[in-house]
């Protein structure tokens, strides 16, 4: 088994990195937070008091953050670890982030002699728990195989999609159709309900037609539709909505940076971007069908 160090334990990483340690891998993980860190040490893990502090003879070092700024600070600002990670190290970002970011991390790694995978993920906090995330990779076919152990623990599905970066842009294309989804499959629903529909068969009579999507068997935007989803529990858990219209931004840049068009992205990230303003941003983004809606 290998010595991970692990970085960021929220509702992603913390289940993620409970299951690396029920591997049987030993983990020293890291976070802001007090109660994640005593989350993930009752799972199995030692905690650091610092991100360098995890380090300590790190054979892997994972990361798995909110933003560009934070990953770009982890590793390269003014008490940045990159330089204190053991040589020969292998280094696995999670996080979603902008491609160019993850690019940069990535170089001053390999000029470092460290390999480094961008490795974003797909599967929401119910895959995290459950091990079975998607992992969308980009980096060397070396340093993948290297990773492949530790990826499977913690997921069901590994993607190689390119070099560095190009594990972030396929990320962002499947969220900015994710999001787009799960803001029309609310507006469908709610169009039923207002001509007297039961949202529920509604929802059934979509998922086993051409409407079938994530957001009508699995995140299902109406309240009481599935037991399971954050709308029946106050839209509580789940991802973030505040998190989407972070990823739709970078969907946005990366869109430009290239000269796409992508017309449905951006008007999503409007849509996202008026549910935060309505008090919406800690909730689920399924909660953007409040903004068509008052049920």
């Amino acid at each position: 088994m290998s010595r991970i160090a692990f970085i960021g334990l929220g509702n992603m990483g913390g289940p993620m990195a409970a299951n690396l340690a029920k591997a049987g891998h030993v983990l020293r993980v890291f976070d802001l937070v007090p109660a994640a860190l005593e989350a993930a040490v009752a799972a199995g893990a030692s905690a650091a008091t610092s991100a360098a502090d995890t380090l300590a003879d790190a054979e892997v070092v994972i990361s798995m953050l909110p933003a560009s700024r934070h990953v770009e600070g982890l590793y390269l600002g003014e008490h940045g670890i990159l330089e204190k990670i053991p040589a020969g190290a292998l280094v696995i970002d999670c996080s979603t982030i902008a491609p160019a970011s993850a690019r940069k991390v990535a170089e001053a790694a390999a000029a470092r002699g460290l390999q480094m995978l961008d490795a974003p993920v797909s599967g929401g906090t119910a895959g995290a728990a459950a091990g079975t995330l998607t992992f969308i990779v980009g980096g060397g076919a070396e340093a993948l195989e290297r990773a492949r152990p530790f990826l499977q623990a913690m997921g069901k599905n590994i993607f190689h999609v390119g070099d560095s970066g190009a594990g972030q842009v396929a990320k962002l294309c499947n969220n900015m159709a994710l999001g787009v989804i799960m803001a029309v499959t609310g507006e469908a629903i709610a169009l039923g309900t207002a001509h007297g529909l039961d949202a529920k068969v509604l929802s059934q009579m979509m998922a086993v037609s051409t409407g079938r999507s994530w957001a009508t068997e699995v995140c299902n935007p109406w309240p009481g539709v599935l037991e399971n989803a954050p709308a029946s529990r106050g839209y509580t858990g789940g991802f973030g909505n505040d998190l989407m219209l972070k990823d739709l931004g970078l969907a946005v840049e990366a869109a430009m940076g290239v000269g796409a068009s992508i017309p449905l992205g951006e008007l999503a990230r409007n849509l996202y971007a008026m549910n935060s303003r309505a008090g919406n941003g800690k909730l689920d983004f399924s909660s953007v069908v409040k903004l068509v809606s008052e049920n």
